[in-house]
């Protein structure tokens, strides 16, 4: 799973993706130092496992990933190619969600695109290029199925040619393709276009060292931010990029140190990696043992044999079932010996469907 990361230039992408992964994209004062994308993984923080690992005195500790692509600013005319626009509509096509940065501080010292700090109209200058680039997506999927839906002999063709004129006139009223009220039959016609505006989103306010530990809602303009996202159903995650940065670099004693001195109980990246994991629909069962402790990744929804092919393809090949016991129940227990003495281990079947913090043995014979 992908999450792009994403704004105008110079409004911290890059210090944000550095703090995310020590990668060390290049972090410059002017824009498009960012070319070609960066590419990070990072693990989502995930005490459980720490926990799991003492009870069992693992060897290993394995948490899930969740992979940051750095992409390149944006400016007004991406759509038409200006900047690296059309280097920034393939990068973007290609993630599954997005984090979008946008500044929520003012620094004489740093520039700006539009000369000025405005977050909203930051925010909408991105996201009117995404619709303009869906708008000639969708007009050239109308040109590609007009002969087969003319005179409606093709009834598929036909829908989705009424579907796409409706979805045109939704897109230009520069209204994103998520905020389309798509029926059951429409569904997978919107879903096949994979449209950037559909993309899910997650604004990321980057504040000024000095807003640090100050209330959210009291900072004006992170509170802008928080009610476009709110009217636009999605999720706002205040950081410091600079700050973060230097956090990254801290011993984990250190870190711990600096965020109680401004009353945090974790850090804004571990705030956004959570938001971000649980903004793809992921979940992680968890599995233990004395070689390793380890977290895997699925989706909401998925039932116990494919959780199992995760770890390998036999496992669901020849599935039998899930002994399956919750996270803090076998904690309380002191381990899955203490659990199976006091019924809380369950043998769970083929259509069980598994939720976040299930530890599972599976057993399984090919």
């Amino acid at each position: 799973m992908k999450l792009g990361v994403v704004g105008l230039p110079n409004v911290g992408k890059s210090t944000l993706f550095n703090a995310i992964t020590n990668a060390g994209a290049e972090a410059a004062n002017y824009p498009f130092c960012t070319i070609e994308p960066n590419v990070g993984v990072v693990a989502v923080p995930d005490e459980r496992l720490e926990k799991l690992s003492a009870l069992y005195n693992s060897k290993k500790v394995t948490p899930a990933v969740i992979e940051f692509v750095d992409i390149a600013g944006l400016v007004k005319g991406a759509s038409r190619g200006e900047g690296l626009g059309n280097k920034f509509l393939s990068h973007i096509r290609e993630v599954d969600a997005i984090v979008h940065v946008v500044r929520c501080f003012e620094d004489e010292n740093v520039t700006h695109v539009e000369n000025s700090i405005d977050p909203v109209r930051d925010i909408e200058v991105i996201n009117l290029e995404l619709i303009l680039a869906d708008i000639e997506a969708v007009t050239k999927r109308q040109d590609r199925i007009l002969s087969a839906a003319r005179g409606g002999a093709d009834k598929v063709a036909a829908a989705e040619y009424e579907f796409l004129k409706k979805l045109l006139s939704h897109l230009e009223q520069e209204k994103p393709a998520s905020s389309y009220p798509a029926t059951e039959e429409e569904e997978p016609f919107l879903k096949n276009l994979f449209l950037l505006s559909y993309k899910p989103v997650i604004y990321c306010a980057n504040i000024s060292e000095k807003d640090m530990g100050a209330d959210e809602d009291k900072i004006p303009l992170v509170k802008r931010v928080k009610e476009y996202a709110k009217t636009h159903g999605a999720e706002t995650i205040v950081v410091c990029a600079k700050t973060e940065d230097e956090l990254s670099q801290m011993s984990e004693e250190d870190r711990a140190m600096f965020l109680e001195e401004f009353g945090l109980k974790e850090s804004g990246l571990s705030k956004l990696i959570k938001a971000s994991y649980s903004l793809l629909g992921l979940i992680s069962y968890l599995t233990a043992g004395e070689k390793e402790t380890r977290a895997w990744t699925i989706v909401k929804g998925t039932k116990a044999p494919q959780a199992a092919g995760k770890i390998h393809s036999d496992f669901e090949k020849g599935f039998i079932r899930a002994e399956v016991v919750d996270y803090q129940t076998l904690l309380d227990c002191g381990g899955l010996v203490g659990a199976r003495e006091k019924g809380k281990v369950r043998s769970e079947g083929k259509d069980y469907v598994m939720k976040d913090g299930d530890v599972v043995l599976f057993r399984f014979n090919v």
